[in-house]
């Protein structure tokens, strides 16, 4: 008989990046709900910044509303909760997100521990885990290149997309071609970033993901990655 465990680690898992803003064109948050109503499909969970505004919001909350709270893992350091919407009273240090509309959520001391986590259960997700990156502000760029970066080294061998929407990631795409042509980034290595139009092409580029030739092979050490360390973290769950 399989278990609940052995069922959620078959399980693709998403990890999605993306901005606390909604754009200024209502098409951000028209692909925010595609991409969620794609997860639903594939029956993947998302692990995500844990915010309740923008495009953030957007996907966990769509998310919740086909798959249920447990389809749906926020992950936010501390400082930042005080930014998110208030949906219920909690003790002295904050309000509670609902579970029951953005999932589950974890509040950790820092957004390295942040990134440490929805790292982690990506690599120890299913067939079709991986990572993707929504239009999103100067976070959204920089968490999108570190995975790369761990891609290129061969710290992971997760899918990385961008869902370039309205055409927004046509300038990193142009710049990625630009420093293969300067001579500073291998033309194979060119590949780790995966362009997807649709919510439907970027399930298809997690499903399809190919690993490309030339890169590192470097271990856990030193990348804060180690499976046997313990993150810090505190439950946001509130006295009743």
């Amino acid at each position: 008989m399989t278990t609940d465990n052995e069922t959620k680690s078959q399980q693709p898992v998403v990890c999605v990046f993306c901005g606390a803003s909604s754009g200024t064109s209502p098409i951000h948050l028209e692909a925010a709900r595609s991409l969620a109503h794609a997860l639903h499909a594939l029956n993947a969970r998302l692990v995500y910044g844990g915010g309740t505004v923008g495009l953030m919001g957007e996907v966990a909350r769509t998310l919740v509303s086909l798959s249920g709270p447990s389809s749906v893992h926020g992950i936010i350091p501390s400082p930042l909760v005080k930014y998110e919407q208030s949906h219920d009273p909690c003790d002295d240090r904050g309000h509670r997100i609902d579970e029951a509309v953005f999932g589950r959520t974890t509040v950790v001391k820092d957004m390295h521990t942040r990134k440490q986590m929805m790292a982690r259960e990506v690599i120890a997700g299913g067939p079709g885990s991986g990572f993707v990156a929504l239009s999103g502000g100067y976070g959204t760029m920089e968490e999108l290149m570190e995975v790369t970066t761990w891609n290129q080294l061969g710290i992971h061998d997760r899918p990385v997309v961008i869902y370039n929407v309205e055409g927004y990631w046509n300038g990193l795409i142009e710049w990625i071609r630009n420093a293969v042509k300067s001579g500073f980034l291998r033309e194979s290595n060119a590949g780790i970033v995966v362009e997807a139009k649709t919510a439907e092409e970027v399930v298809a580029a997690l499903k399809g993901y190919r690993i490309v030739e030339g890169r590192f092979n470097l271990t856990w050490e030193g990348v804060g990655l180690e499976p046997e360390d313990e993150v810090e973290q505190e439950s946001v769950q509130c006295k009743e």
